[in-house]
């Protein structure tokens, strides 16, 4: 089992499909991670040699901001709209939907479960 980025990767699965178990690395940053560093992407990650691990840390730590750097980034942006007090900031503030999505009948994962209104007559 390798660890990257302060991440245990499962050591069965390919290597592009491996690295997409650190947060801020998707499919398409895992092929160009793989290309850079020369790693076959049909390779298991157990199959790769140490200096092949070494070759996939040094990459992401050089290029790529990755896990607590990166949640430390986005929390720090949704800050910065709470003190501005701008629209997207009043909409983080009140667990709302930012990017213009209707609320009238979804984000229901943004506002959480729905709550029965008292006296509602049908």
């Amino acid at each position: 089992m390798a660890r990257i980025a302060g991440v245990n990767l499962p050591a069965r699965k390919r290597v592009p499909i491996a690295l997409t178990y650190i947060f801020g690395i998707g499919s398409h940053h895992a092929q160009l991670i793989c290309n850079a560093c020369n790693v076959d992407v049909s390779r298991r990650l157990e199959d790769l040699g140490d200096d092949e691990v070494q070759m996939l840390r040094d990459e992401i730590d050089r290029n790529h901001e990755v896990e607590g750097e990166l949640r430390r980034k986005i929390s720090m942006d949704s800050k910065r709209l709470l003190d501005l007090g701008c629209f997207r900031g009043l909409r983080h503030r009140k667990g709302l939907p930012s990017r213009g999505q209707r609320t009238h009948s979804n984000a229901r994962t943004r506002r959480g479960r729905s709550k029965p209104i008292a006296g509602k007559k049908k």
